[in-house]
């Protein structure tokens, strides 16, 4: 199939080389590039978009953005050449009612000045591909960094890349609806200056935060089920939640607990501030709580996080987050709750997160958002299929699956409810970890994925705090987890500071 990609007269950008490469991997395509050198001036700043006021010292580009020149690597359309089996149009262009044209849109709006103005204002837009009036593709991308323009745009750019070759390869992306109650109010329209100014302070408030306070700290809540959980409730329940405790030096989350010979051990990732990574712990939970402190069970010479536990064919195995390590392991306890032996890889050579495992229809699933070569680790969920949990694991024929920061990342186990499956899923949109979604899983099998989202929690009286992450239970007792104040000693040096949970 030959695909012509046009640009019009906007400059040619890094992102263009980028998405010619990845093309090239694609069997059987031959792309090639119609506008690149007939160039006009397009903003080469955030400050020279619409709406940016004063402020013009800002480049828009880090690295995708920056306006680069043609190369001997980058084949031009020929006037005289076969015309394209598609086309499709990068840069603003009417549209066309045939379904070889295609037409890169942002909120609805084609073109850079278009994406430039969602980055200018400070939020990811609605990417989608349109064929006159029919949806090719879509996707809600997302960014781990939204005090950042700048470093927001190079996250857009590399989701849309991952967009555009998914729908060449024959992907119909779609994003689920979100609850009305859920849908941010619409910022009001502010310029550039005024988006700067508003990032300006919240840099300073977070730098302060984390000169007095440990950042990030998390915690993690529990209680009793004495009637519905929250797939049921779908809001906190009156009772509100338990915390378990903290010294103040170490955060935990990511709980998840276990019913293993009658008694409930929770997991948890337990981060050690002085240390600045997380590993394993583990505390065997009764009836009124914790009986006892976590205590480490697993740890690697990489972070670790998000350890998925579950019990299946007499023993416990666990799949923790170690996305720094390149892949996703699975791990045996020897001496439950400790001595745990990796069994195997069941995906090699990724940058993975928060892998989920469910037994559906005959098949064990694999959930994990990747981030695909840049851009966010919370908004393109792939899916790997296996007659076993140990593997061979197949990805899915239409990988990525979803690309959607308000529901592509897990948030803990999925459960079975009425012949349906429910998801909770993390919802990024306002930042990594603010909000708890469930979904409906409405198709998984070889050939497709979807899902409805039924409702978005956040914290609120019955769970203060900024955020509202994940979502687990077993034996009677469920937890979530979500953020906490806890100072820094003062006597203490200060640490470096920790590197982002949104990217382990």
């Amino acid at each position: 199939m030959k695909l012509t990609l046009t640009i019009g007269a906007s400059p040619l950008r890094q992102w263009h080389l980028d998405l010619i490469d990845r093309l090239r991997m694609v069997p059987g395509l031959d792309a090639s590039l119609d506008g690149a050198g007939r160039q006009r001036a397009q903003p080469q700043r955030l400050s020279d978009a619409p709406g940016g006021g004063q402020a013009r010292s800002h480049p828009a580009q880090s690295r995708l953005f920056t306006a680069v020149a043609a190369s001997n690597g980058v084949q031009q359309r020929e006037a005289s050449s076969a015309p394209a089996d598609l086309i499709l149009a990068l840069e603003d262009a009417p549209a066309s009612a045939t379904s070889r044209n295609w037409r890169l849109l942002f909120d609805g709006q084609p073109g850079e000045a278009a994406l430039l103005a969602a980055a200018a204002a400070g939020r990811m837009p609605l990417v989608e591909i349109m064929a006159g009036d029919v949806l090719v593709a879509a996707g809600r991308p997302g960014s781990e960094n939204n005090r950042a323009p700048q470093a927001m745009l190079d996250d857009l750019l590399s989701r849309m890349i991952t967009l555009i070759v998914a729908a060449v390869q024959g992907s119909s992306l779609r994003v689920p609806a979100l609850p009305p109650a859920a849908a941010p109010p619409p910022a009001p329209p502010a310029g550039l200056a005024r988006s700067m100014l508003k990032a300006a302070v919240s840099t300073a408030a977070d730098r302060f935060y984390r000169r007095w306070f440990h950042a990030p700290h998390w915690r993690v809540g529990w209680r009793r089920l004495d009637g519905p959980d929250l797939f049921e409730l779908q809001r906190h329940p009156s009772s509100g939640w338990r915390t378990l405790p903290d010294d103040g030096s170490r955060f935990y989350a990511d709980p998840f607990p276990v019913e293993h010979r009658g008694r409930v051990t929770l997991f948890v990732e337990d981060f050690v501030h002085a240390a600045g990574k997380g590993i394993i712990s583990a505390v065997e939970f009764g009836p009124d709580g914790p009986l006892g402190t976590p205590e480490p069970v697993l740890e690697q010479p990489g972070h670790l996080s998000y350890p998925f536990v579950f019990e299946r064919d007499g023993e416990v195995w666990m799949i923790p987050e170690s996305c720094s390590a390149g892949r996703i392991d699975l791990f045996r306890a020897t001496a439950f709750p400790s001595g745990w032996v990796r069994e195997a890889t069941l995906v090699d050579d990724i940058v993975a997160s928060d892998a989920t495992l469910i037994e559906h229809d005959g098949l064990w699933w694999l959930f994990a958002t990747v981030q695909d070569r840049g851009g966010s680790y919370s908004d393109t969920l792939h899916l790997w299929s296996a007659p076993d949990f140990r593997g061979p694991w197949t990805p899915h024929r239409a990988n990525p699956v979803l690309i959607d920061i308000a529901s592509a990342r897990s948030a803990g186990r999925m459960v079975l409810r009425g012949g349906s499956l429910l998801r909770p899923v993390q919802d990024c949109r306002n930042g990594y970890g603010k909000a708890l979604g469930i979904a409906r899983v409405t198709r998984l099998d070889n050939e497709g994925f979807s899902q409805e989202i039924e409702t978005i929690l956040g914290p609120g009286q019955l769970w203060p705090g900024r955020r509202l992450h994940s979502l687990n239970s077993a034996g009677g007792l469920e937890f979530i987890d979500g953020s906490a104040l806890a100072l820094r000693p003062l006597r203490a040096p200060r640490p470096e500071a920790a590197k982002a949970r949104s990217a382990t």
